[in-house]
């Protein structure tokens, strides 16, 4: 019966990463999934607890993929933990697009601490791969900067796929290197961290 569960999440989840939930029915969930509407209140009770479960679902397969490496150096685990990221964003596109459509104002109650969870993972994530504890401010705003960057592309990449996965990937390494540069001038604990970064990228 789980089984049956998943697949209702599956097609809620493709049919939330084309259209807003409002314009998304039990009916529709129902004929996507090949299922009867009492199947779908059976598991859910109702679209909005539908969409609650579709998206803790592909925000629980994300969070899974993000675990940190914890051996290379900073920018080599931050590659590794971007790949994986894509891995998600390549293999969930329907989930990967569905937590992702609209924005914050579009956000709010349990669908809203979903989403802004991934992206505090994400920030614990890339700080830990550069070996910060605490961020100065304006590291932390460089940060979530580049996240949106990188949501962004990702949305991008699904729509057209006309870069390859490696080029974006290392296109959005370099521009996290350059941000935390320019940043590193307006505050000396991210310049300090911008030196640490740099030295350990030309070391052997």
């Amino acid at each position: 019966m789980d089984e049956r569960r998943d697949e209702l999440i599956e097609a809620a989840l493709q049919l939330f990463s084309t259209r807003s939930p409002e314009d998304v029915s039990i009916d529709d969930v129902a004929a996507k999934a090949g299922a009867s509407r009492a199947l779908v209140y059976h598991y859910f009770g109702g679209k909005n607890e539908l969409y609650i479960a579709a998206l803790g679902s592909a925000a629980k397969h994300l969070s899974v993929l993000l675990e940190p490496p914890t051996e290379g150096k900073p920018l080599e685990r931050l590659r590794i933990s971007l790949k994986r990221y894509f891995d998600f964003v390549e293999s969930h596109a329907a989930g990967y697009t569905a937590l992702l459509r609209g924005g914050p104002a579009d956000r709010s109650g349990e669908a809203g601490e979903i989403v802004d969870g991934i992206r505090r993972l994400l920030l614990d994530r890339i700080l830990h791969s550069l070996d910060v504890d605490v961020p100065p401010p304006i590291l932390r705003i460089t940060l979530r900067c580049w996240m949106a960057t990188v949501e962004t592309a990702g949305l991008d990449w699904l729509e057209n796929r006309d870069v390859s996965r490696p080029d974006l990937e290392r296109l959005l390494v370099d521009q996290l290197v350059v941000i935390m540069q320019i940043s590193g001038r307006h505050d000396p604990g991210t310049g300090a961290l911008f030196d640490r970064l740099a030295h350990e990228e030309m070391s052997h």
